[in-house]
């Protein structure tokens, strides 16, 4: 079945939902634990043909909650330093507003009812985003609960390949390991990613419509 051509809207094109990709920096594995140290998000948009392009990032580096673990190996990986004095990081409250906003303000713009969050491993970044808003109480969390798009599972699909950087490379894009495990980079490269894999669907559904509405026309004049 060809995706409909006439779909132009995002919020048409999700069932209502606007993708946001978003990617943490954490102290560790544990969301109810361990401290979020760094978020960022990137809206989906769509273009007046159909295909999603990423907006541009927005990010935070964040103070880890009173009592929060922070493993050194994480640390390590990330190479975050909680105690820089040039980190600039809000308290998780003040976070998670500074990143609700833009989706929020993109939820009116594109008339959607909810965001879904879209990751590499999405459920991971999704619990301690979670995590976070039980933590500060917060009321006013766009992101739908449980629901969400892994691209971890669409890169499996359309390239063979789960692990973010083999499949950034196989979908033509570049992957820079000495960025790697940066909130920001990560979004973006996770986005760009998505937003590969949905405008190739399209491209091809497309093509498929196309082919069927041709090969329909052909079998109205031989009747």
């Amino acid at each position: 079945m060809s995706f409909p051509n006439s779909v132009y809207r995002i919020a048409e094109r999700f069932r209502g939902f606007l993708p946001v990709v978003v990617d943490v920096e954490t102290g560790g594995f544990n969301a109810d634990r361990d401290a979020l140290l760094e978020i960022a998000i990137v809206v989906i948009g769509m273009d007046e043909k159909g295909f999603v392009y990423p907006e541009p990032p927005v990010s935070t580096h964040v103070e880890a909650f009173p009592g929060a673990n922070i493993d050194p190996r994480a640390l390590e990986i990330t190479g975050i330093d909680p105690d820089h004095p040039f980190r600039n990081a809000l308290e998780e409250r003040a976070a998670l507003d500074h990143v609700f906003a833009p989706v929020r303000k993109a939820l009116k713009a594109a008339e959607c009812q909810r965001a879904i969050l879209v990751g590499h491993n999405a459920g991971f970044d999704l619990a301690f985003l979670n995590a976070a808003v039980r933590r500060t109480g917060h009321k006013r969390n766009p992101f739908h609960p449980f629901s969400n798009f892994d691209t971890v599972t669409l890169a499996g699909l359309a390239y063979g390949q789960t692990v973010l950087a083999r499949a950034v490379g196989a979908s033509g894009k570049v992957w820079d390991p000495s960025l790697a495990h940066s909130a920001v980079y990560d979004t973006e490269r996770t986005a760009e990613l998505f937003c590969r894999i949905v405008n190739r669907w399209k491209h091809l559904s497309d093509i498929a419509g196309h082919e069927d509405e041709a090969a329909g026309q052909e079998g109205a004049h031989e009747d």
